[in-house]
């Protein structure tokens, strides 16, 4: 794997989506169009903080190597090596998954 070269900035964090299922329970394999964007995720990087609405700083919970899950509308797609990866806030990951 190369090395990335994209530092988040504020609370930002950089994930790299992982697959969606591709073949239901019942054998049914979804085409492409089909799929849901997948809500999990691994960090590949992380923003130093921010800070709130009242200038406190946000201290980032979360760190580069862990399995996320997050919202499923919130953050923007960026390209990386050509693939597409999300860029959220870390208000917008609910959870971590191991």
């Amino acid at each position: 794997m190369s090395k990335i070269n994209i530092q988040p900035l504020f609370d930002n964090v950089l994930v790299k989506p992982l697959q969606a299922e591709e073949t239901l329970p019942s054998g049914i394999v979804l085409p492409d169009s089909a799929k849901e964007k997948p809500q999990t995720g691994q960090v590949m990087a992380v923003g130093p903080g921010g800070t709130d609405d009242k200038g406190n700083p946000v201290k980032m919970v979360v760190k580069v190597g862990q399995k996320v899950m997050y919202k499923k509308w919130g953050g923007n797609e960026v390209k990386v090596n050509g693939q597409e990866w999300m860029l959220v806030e870390q208000k917008d990951i609910l959870a971590t998954v191991e």
